[in-house]
């Protein structure tokens, strides 16, 4: 499709890409990668394509009818649904969907240019078999209306013409407030990408509750992305959308920015791989002899499949992430912060304390509470000041209270002090802070460091763990704390401790610690796991080794979930992207990581110098709160909502 001059004169080369996918799908269905016996009756003379192409349109036949039949699945009860298909040429999906009985209280509207439609129209109306899949009384056509029957409305319209494409449509019957999906399957990229966007834009606007199902090509600028615009363009077709919108983060933006609320674009090989399951990928591949895998998946790397969601109901119907993705959403929460400390000191409640926020000295001490209506920030009014502390620990004690302990004000200024806090929100949000006066030999003052609770001989203690202070660039000593008494206390530990480190995490597991990353004191970011165990005589330290190796990473955050260590976010070197999710089974000893995905938030996530709790919803997620940096001359950023990471997929 062109524009101005060459608009008309384009549609008909465009029109050409329909026959030839037409022919393609018939062979494909012919050789047995999906079942459709409609598709022959509109071809004239079929051809059997190589097993690549039949491969090609096998896995974008799938993930059509994947989000067809999802959406047809999520509105199973609504009183009527309705399909709009745009460029829709010589599909065969509503006469496939009929014979399957799944249209009940559906209606299909196709939509493409005249001459397209009058040819289908007419092939139709010449064969008994598709004949007889429509009404057996059908109501007169007018105007662009070239099929009229009760669960199918075929219209010729030109998709750029937002009024009269509305004004066909409204006219056949189409409903713009009952659930719609909209179907485009390698269309709106023939349009310049001025067009293109307004339909994307115009149906958002016009339905209110749809899901918009998208199948385009991505990746234009490498070999096989040169060689994919080439062949378009020897087809007069060129692929107006690729450059501007070039890979899959950027057409979810495109369709969040077009005013669609939720996006999900997937490649075609995490799709295949992802969504397609094995017994059917080995059933597709058994068909012929094939030995194209290199092109089948640079193929399958060059297109993808999107939904995007408007209204509540719509949100089901999107294709679920790809494997190794979290989807992360935001938490309508005004909350800034770097280097706080937190912990959980109840169930829906949160404990914040120190960092630095936008004026510069460290905001009030904060809690977030759970309610009916989420998450609420509440500021509170200590008995005692914890002063302006950065990159201290927050730690929950068993016997209930939170010990804070370390930190700095600056990097010359570390602070000494350790405190007993305690939490009291029965009327009003309470806090009482109660300096510790500890007896024994206590560690040197530091920052950066880990404080955990374990566990020795049924009683209680905390250990603190590396950091740093302003005369040594890493630690690696362990001091025990028992709370109770108030005294630092030697527990015999076996073993070789872990390098000196700083910036790690630590997390409480088995009655002892799993510690994870951090900088080393040559400044270079760490990947080891270490095990403290509890002995018979005190605690031993063991290193495991994990497969694969997890990327080296500090500045993140950790929990232990049963048997799994999960490390969110973190500052990594040299490895594509940002940190996500790396999930570590400390049972198998095995590593996979999750990359976030993070269109549903409208601002730069920097995952450092943040806190992470586990909630207590129903489902599994992770609340990730302030967090961001000084970064370089550029000014300071920070993360200005809470967000939550859904866990599922890693520990599904």
């Amino acid at each position: 499709i062109f524009c101005n001059a060459s608009k008309h004169q384009g549609k008909f080369l465009v029109q050409g890409t329909n026959d030839s996918s037409v022919v393609s799908k018939v062979s494909a269905a012919a050789q047995g990668y999906f079942q459709d016996v409609f598709l022959q009756h509109f071809v004239c003379k079929a051809a059997r394509r190589a097993p690549l192409i039949n491969r090609g349109y096998y896995v974008r036949w799938r993930a059509v009818d994947h989000c067809v039949r999802r959406f047809l699945h999520i509105t199973d009860n609504c009183p009527k649904r309705q399909i709009l298909s745009l460029g829709a040429g010589f599909d065969s999906a509503y006469f496939r969907l009929r014979a399957d009985e799944a249209l009940d209280r559906a209606v299909v509207f196709e939509i493409d240019f005249p001459d397209v439609t009058r040819r289908k129209a007419a092939l139709i109306n010449s064969d008994n078999t598709l004949r007889g899949m429509l009404d057996p009384h059908l109501p007169s056509c007018t105007g662009p209306e070239y099929v009229s029957s009760g669960r199918y409305r075929l219209l010729g319209v030109d998709v750029r013409e937002e009024s009269q494409v509305e004004e066909a449509l409204s006219a056949a019957g189409l409903d713009w407030a009952a659930p719609t999906l909209i179907l485009s399957e390698v269309v709106l990229t023939y349009m310049e990408t001025k067009w293109s966007d307004a339909v994307i834009s115009w149906t958002a606007k016009l339905l209110p509750q749809s899901l918009f199902v998208m199948y385009e090509q991505i990746h234009p600028l490498d070999p096989f992305g040169r060689i994919m615009q080439d062949h378009f363009l020897k087809l007069n077709s060129t692929l107006h959308a690729l450059l501007q919108y070039p890979d899959t983060a950027a057409q979810r933006n495109r369709f969040l920015d077009k005013g669609w609320e939720q996006c999900v674009c997937l490649d075609m090989n995490d799709f295949y791989f992802g969504l397609v399951p094995e017994e059917e990928r080995g059933r597709v591949e058994s068909l012929e002899p094939f030995d194209e895998y290199e092109e089948w998946h640079q193929k399958c790397s060059h297109y993808f499949i999107l939904t995007a969601s408007r209204g509540a109901l719509m949100t089901q119907a999107l294709l679920s992430q790809a494997p190794g993705t979290l989807s992360v959403r935001t938490v309508p929460v005004s909350m800034e912060g770097l280097g706080m400390a937190s912990t959980s000191v109840s169930p829906g409640q949160v404990l914040l304390t120190g960092g630095s926020s936008r004026g510069g000295r460290g905001p009030a001490t904060r809690t977030l509470l759970w309610g009916q209506k989420g998450w609420r920030s509440v500021s509170v009014e200590p008995s005692v000041d914890l002063g302006v502390r950065l990159h201290h620990t927050a730690t929950s004690l068993p016997g209930g209270g939170v010990v804070v302990y370390g930190g700095r004000s600056s990097p010359l200024n570390p602070i000494r002090g350790l405190f007993r806090v305690t939490l009291d929100t029965r009327d009003t949000v309470k806090l009482c802070v109660e300096q510790m006066d500890c007896t024994g030999e206590p560690p040197a003052p530091r920052w950066r460091h880990t404080t955990t609770a374990v566990s020795h001989k049924g009683k209680d203690f905390l250990i603190v763990f590396g950091g740093k202070n302003e005369s040594e660039a890493a630690l690696g000593d362990g001091y025990f704390l028992c709370p109770d008494q108030q005294h630092w206390t030697e527990i015999p530990v076996e073993g070789s401790a872990p390098v000196a480190r700083h910036t790690h995490s630590a997390c409480s597991y088995q009655g002892g610690v799993v510690v994870f990353g951090g900088l080393d004191r040559r400044g270079l970011p760490l990947g080891d796991t270490a095990l403290l165990r509890p002995t018979d005589r005190g605690f031993s330290w063991e290193r495991i080794e994990v497969q694969p190796p997890p990327v080296p990473r500090y500045s993140h955050s950790a929990h232990v979930i049963g048997e799994k260590l999960l490390v969110v976010g973190g500052v990594w070197l040299h490895s594509d992207g940002v940190p996500g999710v790396v999930m570590i089974n400390l049972t198998t000893r095995s590593s996979v990581e999750f990359s976030l995905d993070t269109t549903s938030v409208p601002w730069p996530l920097m995952l450092h110098s943040f806190c992470s709790e586990l909630t207590d919803s129903e489902e599994p997620e992770l609340l990730l709160i302030g967090g961001g940096g000084n970064c370089f001359s550029f000014g300071t950023h920070f993360n200005l909502q809470p967000v939550t990471v859904d866990l599922r997929p890693a520990l599904g």
